[in-house]
């Protein structure tokens, strides 16, 4: 696999995002500003709780196919590798790591057989698609942790892919979870969310190496990142921390990220967490406590470590 140097660009937009002049303005500056040579589009699929069955991503919620098609397009045209991650999401605020339902189909209750239809059908739309414009990855969802111990219907789902989307096929698990999931067999890379304090990288990494070892197949971090809020280095994965903006704090840990990783031959990249598509005007970054690394320190930390691999 080619090393990725990624950043996930404009995640879950609404539609008409990529209408727009600024959506491309920003793209230019992600390629120009961080070094990256791929990027992750991520299409919202919307479902009204974890215990819902339908998801849907035709809404006003969700780009529109002819506005991915022609962003996607547009990367390619600029140098960028491009993956799709659509990816489902609760319209109540619970966090998709949480979609769950009873093991055995009950009657009257929520199923997850039900679910797994219309999951399919949702990440088939976008596979091909993915096919059609000539994506170079499809990374099947997103830290959906309670539905991974449904291993057969992973299976099924993964050779469907393949059957629509010829490219690598991969699959993005949460942080702490890659040593759960019992069927990277099936697809073509490993790949995870990398939130870890800045401090847990050896241990982590330790433990992960296991995994890629036991697989044998290629690894990468298609997302990580860390908010630039006092604090947020040691649970860089709570996005609803507030406090003090703290700009080295977040360049600190991605400096704690990339050289741990630079000692391990087998992490093949990584994909940060994330870049908007209508950026804050420069003269805020300081006063941004996000996870956007635009105009801060940690901008340049990645630049140098991009421009190095």
């Amino acid at each position: 696999m080619q090393f990725i140097k990624g950043v996930t660009f404009a995640s879950f937009c609404q539609k008409g995002s990529f209408e727009t002049k600024e959506a491309y303005e920003s793209l230019d500056n992600l390629k120009a500003k961080t070094g990256a040579d791929f990027i992750i589009l991520v299409p919202n699929g919307l479902q009204e709780t974890a215990q819902s069955e339908e998801i849907c991503y035709t809404s006003d919620a969700t780009m529109s196919d002819e506005e991915l098609v022609r962003m996607i397009h547009y990367a390619h045209e600029i140098g960028l590798r491009v993956a799709l991650k659509p990816t489902a999401n609760c319209k109540n605020g619970t966090w998709r790591a949480h979609i769950n339902f009873f093991d055995k189909d009950v009657h009257c209750e929520p199923k997850w057989s039900n679910w797994f239809a219309s999951y399919t059908d949702f990440q088939l739309h976008y596979a091909k698609i993915a096919e059609k414009t000539g994506c170079e990855m499809f990374i099947a969802g997103c830290e959906m942790v309670q539905s991974e111990r449904r291993a057969d219907e992973w299976r099924k789902l993964i050779a469907d892919i393949k059957e629509v989307f010829h490219g690598p096929v991969t699959y993005n698990t949460d942080k702490y979870q890659e040593d759960n999931v019992t069927w990277w067999d099936c697809v073509d890379v490993i790949c995870s969310s990398g939130y870890y304090p800045m401090n847990d990288w050896e241990q982590e990494l330790d433990r992960i190496e296991a995994v890629v070892k036991k697989y044998n197949k290629p690894f990468f971090f298609s997302e990580c990142g860390c908010m630039s809020t006092e604090g947020s280095s040691k649970i860089p994965n709570d996005w609803s921390m507030r406090g003090e903006v703290n700009l080295e704090e977040q360049a600190d840990w991605y400096t704690a990220m990339f050289e741990a990783c630079k000692k391990r031959p087998w992490v093949e990249g990584f994909c940060l967490w994330d870049w908007a598509w209508k950026q804050y005007s420069p003269c805020k970054a300081k006063c941004n406590g996000g996870y956007d690394i635009y105009e801060k320190p940690a901008q340049e930390v990645v630049k140098k470590y991009y421009d190095s691999f």
